[in-house]
């Protein structure tokens, strides 16, 4: 197991907030919130940082993550990773309408579509009561849209971690165990 995650001035935790083009609902069903969590296990692993907390919302999702080289890099894995799975599962499931809507002009690395919008929605948390307070906006954010009644009956969430009441079939397993916390 590696070493446990302390946060610090010198070791933040970011708060990044992704937000699908033009607040479009892609993440609407199951099947590709199943995708997007499985490409954020894959950029997790890729990015070599740790996943503490999320939520996959219809139109957006949450994260709090370590940041172990630069918010830019975290991002890049997040976002490059989840669209391009997303934009495949979409033309592999023939979702021609829903492409439709992602389309715009070519880019310079070829690119067609584009799954997020432009702007970087990252804040570095450096306290744990900042921290806890994130995890907490994060695990409410399904109940404040009147998805769930408890943020732990909101399959697409970290919320079943966090209160120790996980189920065997999680979507995304997250870091909650590498956390080192202060003594009080």
């Amino acid at each position: 197991m590696r070493d446990k995650f302390q946060l610090s001035r010198n070791s933040q935790t970011l708060f990044i907030t992704a937000v699908a083009k033009a607040r479009l609902p892609v993440f609407r069903s199951d099947a590709i919130k199943l995708v997007t969590c499985h490409a954020l296990d894959e950029a997790r692993r890729s990015g070599d940082f740790l996943i503490f907390a999320y939520v996959i919302m219809p139109d957006h999702l949450h994260l709090l993550t370590n940041c172990p080289n630069t918010a830019a890099d975290v991002l890049r894995y997040v976002k490059g990773l989840i669209g391009r799975r997303v934009i495949n599962y979409l033309k592999e499931s023939g979702y021609a309408s829903s492409l439709a809507k992602l389309r715009h002009a070519q880019w310079k690395r070829k690119h067609t579509h584009s799954l997020w919008q432009q702007e970087k929605n990252v804040l570095s948390i450096f306290s744990e009561a900042m921290f806890m307070q994130k995890v907490n906006y994060i695990h409410l954010n399904p109940v404040r849209a009147d998805m769930c009644d408890k943020a732990t009956d909101y399959r697409w969430s970290s919320a079943r971690f966090w209160q120790r009441c996980q189920m065997d079939d999680e979507p995304l397993k997250v870091d909650f165990g590498r956390i080192a916390w202060r003594r009080a």
